[in-house]
């Protein structure tokens, strides 16, 4: 009954807040605001699953509390890089290609399929919540460890993109340097490392391991989904020197560039 509960109490935050940013986003005239939103919808669904919780135990907390802080950090960094831009061009080619109503078909194709995302990945968090009293395991310690690994490489590799971007010399430049030097994406590789953190965290109690599908289904989101291909696409289109640069760098996993 108590992962029930959690998992209502996860499913109607997710559209809640899903729901709350849909509106400001048909008021403002523009949708990408849910970019800025998605990290903060599972430190939302954290801080009210923990809640309910009654008695938290350990991992919960620690999950609770590192879901929260990644969360936060991506929200204000995606709402800084989007401050005075256009909209995504993602959103406007959606748009472009609806039918009937746009807003409809925005709310069903984008916002609440991305509710449904944020509820199945956020399994990890609420499983690691449950059943007071676990104590840390060196699974957890891991865990711990996968995330600070993670979360350096996000964050670093979004601070050193930003900086890049504001020198006017490195205009329609590619970014080879630090840990781009090693993978096209470190932020994206982080953010993947992130939730394998969280997983192993929640996998102090038997049934946090059957949630496995989140990791997996984040990865391949990142990966292969509408990650890394629709963001290459885009570079390759833009940046006459990214074909070199993927020839020599890792796609995703950091590793030595490759010798041409």
């Amino acid at each position: 009954m108590v992962v029930l509960a959690l998992g209502a109490a996860a499913l109607g935050t997710a559209l809640a807040v899903v729901g709350v940013t849909f509106l400001l986003a048909r008021r403002r005239g523009r949708y990408d605001l849910i970019d800025s939103v998605w990290g903060a919808g599972f430190a939302a669904i954290a801080v009210v699953t923990l809640a309910i919780t009654g008695a938290p135990n350990l991992p919960g907390v620690v999950v609770s509390g590192l879901t929260v802080v990644w969360g936060l950090r991506l929200s204000v960094h995606i709402h800084r890089r989007n401050r005075g831009k256009p909209e995504d061009q993602r959103y406007r080619d959606i748009l472009a290609r609806a039918r009937g109503n746009p807003a409809v078909h925005m709310l069903v194709r984008v916002y609440l399929t991305q509710a449904v995302v944020m509820w199945v990945v956020s399994w990890p968090v609420l499983l690691a919540q449950y059943e007071a009293g676990s104590g840390f395991t060196v699974l957890a310690w891991l865990g711990v460890a996968v995330w600070i690994v993670g979360f350096v490489f996000e964050a670093t590799g979004d601070e050193q993109l930003r900086r890049f971007k504001a020198d006017p010399a490195n205009a329609g430049a590619v970014l080879d340097r630090g840990l781009w030097r090693y993978t096209r994406h470190p932020n994206y590789f982080g953010d993947a490392c992130v939730w394998w953190g969280l997983y192993l965290l929640a996998c102090h109690h038997p049934l946090g391991a059957v949630t496995v599908f989140s990791p997996i289904l984040m990865t391949w989101l990142l990966a292969r989904g509408t990650g890394k291909p629709l963001l290459e696409r885009q570079l390759r289109e833009s940046r006459p020197r990214y074909a070199e640069y993927v020839e020599r760098t890792s796609g995703f996993v950091p590793l030595p560039p490759r010798k041409r």
